[in-house]
């Protein structure tokens, strides 16, 4: 069947079920009727549609340790790629994984911009340009619809920090709006895709979930978008105001506005009847697409889809991609592994990897390979010592590994019935929404996590309770700790993505077992929110002493790795940064091993922007972003040559935070003020950077050859002909970027900006020849509409926004 066909054969199913339903049945179709789900319709053939979180992995609906979930790279990684087809390939497994769990929506991608290198979830957005947030998103959500499988576009709109998010008005000028903040949604709707979610926030004095102007006016009509809106969790607040502004979906059942009173206001003439049919075409629409509305064909059928992915090699090709090799003095990079006799690797996320972000992008994979154990694995020949010298984290890692075994969570009922028993790897349990299949949440009156552990050393560990609630911990059959751990004070959902930590020295002896119990009581209305962990540390020396081993270590060694970076409690959902500074003594670590050994790597294993103090002192720094499951084999990969570190950087990172152009996140009496207007991220900056947008070596050199500019193919745009040569010795992987700028300085306009790129790969000698579209907006502003400003513009061909290499001039009309 033709699209066509299908798209008319759709479109006639939903009229005929629009016709079978009453009032009620339509605005019960319109709301969540749990947590992800909304309700299945049997008289019109419709079954129930399933939502799950997803940037960087699909956790699916309920707890389920049994059935892990793919973790890839965080999506800053993916846009360091600068590769729209890496993105829909990442896409693509998304949607497989999606369909094994039994999920029709993806609540994904996030395509925010980095405003500010301190906002809290910038590790899931992709870039500070529009343009290239735009094209990598545009090729995830056709990814994952390739599968058959739908997406949500979030956060529409200007949801760019976290601070007060659920109640904060943006006021954003109508240029900047259309021009940055808006361009990413606008490109990928144009792209086909089938959700949007609302923010929480407001702009320029409306909540996003009642913006008619934003949603009906401009995504609906003259966008033409066909798909539904979706609340984000809790964020609709009314039932008229969100019925009239745009939404057609709110989620989750906890705390729907609409139901009852969404019929009431329709009856009373409130909210048209058209308004409410409007709406549950779109889901129906939806329904159709993913394939839930019987006797529609859905817009993808099972033999049509991409063959089956391997999502560990996926994880592990994107993450050597998305590496940032920022610098690289003597050539450091990569390592002759068949002269490496020792290896010193320090620092505590080198074996406690920060693989993902904080927050509900969460997931738990499989494995998770650490830095330390990659590249042990890669050095069979040499020794590989390691030394934690700096521990950023403030709280105590989660109990794993083989001294912590076996890990066992029983869920139990009023009368200590077993409910639900797992193994698990690592001492967390952790949901949002949903219970393991088969457990009724009000049957389930506790959690109970037990251990057996047999320590390394002897001595006073530490234990920890990090969590929210009522517990009780018992060592050998004896209470150690109970009651209750919470923060009375903290906002419900700061508690849940941070929650408050009790730690409990225990001395123990080298050698022999120990049955740890924790356990969580379960009271009202708290079953669909679960989250704690078993903490444990063992006995250690104190900071200085750390830092003197792995300084030793490294002087004993032909090269130091050093991985540094973020944590959890610095770095998630539901907070903004309070700094770009390195949490701990892990600027001191870098010097003090960098000063014992010349041959000194840093790993920069956070998801935004961090200081370097140190950055001159050291011989390399890779950036890996949060890189996803397969960390440590991808960074073995890319240290001893097997891979290139491909990527780019899609944000700039600052040398000194004062020169950031815009920095704060904290609003001002509810409102916070976008005054830079359209001057953000390197649009803006006037002080050097550390490392500039678009800035990336690799293991081989690039001459920029030619440059011409010349109409495309219509006509009416224009295409940049860039030819490059590999110059040096090994095959490489070139990003080449496109920049436009007014020849003639423009104080109300950016001096150059992102006009397109494209990436090629070329033997040594071998030379490419690229045509890159330049994109229509370059050379417009937004003043009530799109509008060309006629004048000279510069074309830069160039390896990122600070490193030119060739120009052209073009000139353009009105």
């Amino acid at each position: 069947m033709t699209a066509a066909a299908t798209t008319s054969v759709t479109e006639a199913a939903i009229e005929r079920a629009l016709g079978v339903l009453d009032l009620e049945a339509k605005v019960r179709l319109l709301s969540g009727q749990d947590w992800w789900t909304l309700p299945a319709l049997p008289e019109i053939g419709l079954r129930s549609l399933v939502m799950s979180d997803g940037p960087i992995g699909v956790r699916g609906i309920g707890w389920a340790p049994d059935d892990p979930s793919v973790a890839l790279p965080s999506p800053t990684a993916l846009a360091a790629t600068w590769d729209p087809e890496l993105a829909r390939e990442a896409g693509r497994l998304l949607g497989q994984e999606a369909r094994r769990k039994g999920v029709h929506v993806l609540l994904a991608p996030t395509v925010n911009l980095h405003r500010s290198p301190l906002g809290g979830r910038h590790f899931e957005c992709y870039s500070e340009d529009p343009l290239l947030t735009g094209e990598i998103g545009a090729g995830y959500v056709t990814g994952v619809q390739d599968q058959g499988v739908g997406t949500t576009v979030k956060h529409f709109v200007a949801n760019d920090s976290e601070t007060d998010r659920f109640t904060v008005d943006v006021r954003v000028s109508e240029r900047a709006l259309h021009e940055l903040y808006l361009a990413p949604f606008e490109r990928i709707v144009a792209a086909g895709a089938w959700g949007v979610m609302a923010a929480y926030n407001g702009v320029n004095g409306s909540t996003m979930t009642e913006h008619a102007e934003l949603q009906h006016g401009l995504l609906k009509e003259r966008w033409g978008f066909d798909g539904f809106i979706v609340s984000d969790w809790t964020a609709a607040r009314s039932a008229v105001g969100t019925a009239n502004g745009g939404l057609d979906v709110v989620m989750p059942a906890h705390g729907d506005p609409w139901g009852p009173e969404l019929v009431a206001a329709v009856r009373a003439g409130r909210v048209a009847q058209d308004v409410i049919d409007d709406k549950v075409r779109r889901v129906l629409r939806l329904a159709a697409r993913v394939g839930l509305l019987d006797g529609v064909p859905p817009a993808v059928e099972p033999a049509d889809r991409p063959a089956p992915l391997h999502g560990p090699d996926v994880a592990r090709h994107i993450a050597t991609r998305s590496f940032v090799l920022a610098r690289n003095e003597g050539a450091v990079l990569p390592l002759d592994r068949t002269t490496l006799r020792r290896v010193a690797v320090s620092g505590a996320l080198a074996t406690d990897a920060r693989i993902l972000g904080g927050g509900s992008a969460q997931v738990v994979p499989e494995r998770i390979v650490s830095p330390l154990a990659g590249l042990t694995a890669a050095l069979p020949g040499a020794e590989v010592t390691y030394t934690i010298g700096a521990d950023p984290r403030p709280k105590l890692p989660a109990a794993t590994g083989a001294q912590w075994s076996p890990i066992t969570a029983t869920l139990r009922g009023a009368g200590g019935e077993v409910l639900y028993r797992a193994e698990l790897g690592t001492a967390i349990v952790r949901w949002m929404g949903g219970l393991p299949d088969g457990v009724d949440p009000a049957d389930l009156a506790s959690v109970e996590l037990t251990a057996r552990h047999t320590p390394r050393t002897g001595g006073e560990h530490q234990l920890s309770i990090d969590g929210f609630g009522m517990f009780n911990l018992t060592v050998a059959g004896t209470a150690i700790f109970d009651g209750p751990v919470f923060d009375e004070d903290q906002d419900p959902t700061v508690t849940f993505f941070a929650p408050v930590e009790r730690r409990f020295p225990t001395t123990m002896r080298e050698g022999e077992p120990v049955e740890v119990t924790l356990t969580l009581q379960v009271v009202e209305g708290m079953a669909g929110f679960v989250q704690f962990a078993l903490g444990h540390a063992e006995p250690t020396a104190d900071a200085d002493e750390l830092l003197d081993a792995a300084a030793r270590a490294a002087a004993e060694a032909d090269v130091a790795v050093v991985v540094v970076g973020t944590t959890e409690q610095v770095e998630s959902e539901g907070f903004d940064r309070t700094t770009l500074a390195l949490p701990g003594r892990q600027d001191e670590l870098v010097t003090r091993v960098a000063a014992a050994n010349p041959r000194t790597v840093v790993v920069v294993n956070a998801g935004s922007p961090v200081l370097m103090p140190w950055a001159d002192e050291v011989a390399a720094i890779l950036l890996t972003w949060f890189p996803g499951q397969e960390a440590g084999a991808a960074l073995a990969d890319v240290l001893l040559g097997g891979a290139e570190p491909g990527g780019r950087l899609p944000t700039t990172w600052p040398r000194h935070a004062d020169d950031v152009p815009v920095l704060s996140t904290t609003p001002v009496d509810g409102k916070l003020d976008y005054d830079e207007g359209v001057f953000v991220g390197y649009r803006g900056w006037r002080a050097d950077p550390l490392f500039p947008f678009g800035h990336g070596l690799g293991y081989t050199t690039w001459s920029y050859e030619s440059l011409t500019v010349e109409p495309d193919s219509s006509g009416d745009g224009l295409v940049a002909v860039v030819t490059v040569r590999n110059s040096g010795t090994r095959t490489g992987r070139e990003v080449v970027q496109v920049y436009v700028g007014p020849s003639d300085p423009d104080p109300e306009r950016p001096t150059r900006q992102l006009a397109g790129f494209a990436t090629v790969t070329a033997a040594p000698d071998e030379t490419i020849t690229v045509r890159v579209p330049l994109a229509a907006r370059t050379t417009q502003i937004w003043a009530g509409q799109w509008s060309t400003v006629p004048g000279r513009y510069t074309v830069e061909a160039a390896r990122g926004v600070a490193d030119v290499r060739l120009t052209a001039t073009v000139d353009v009309t009105g």
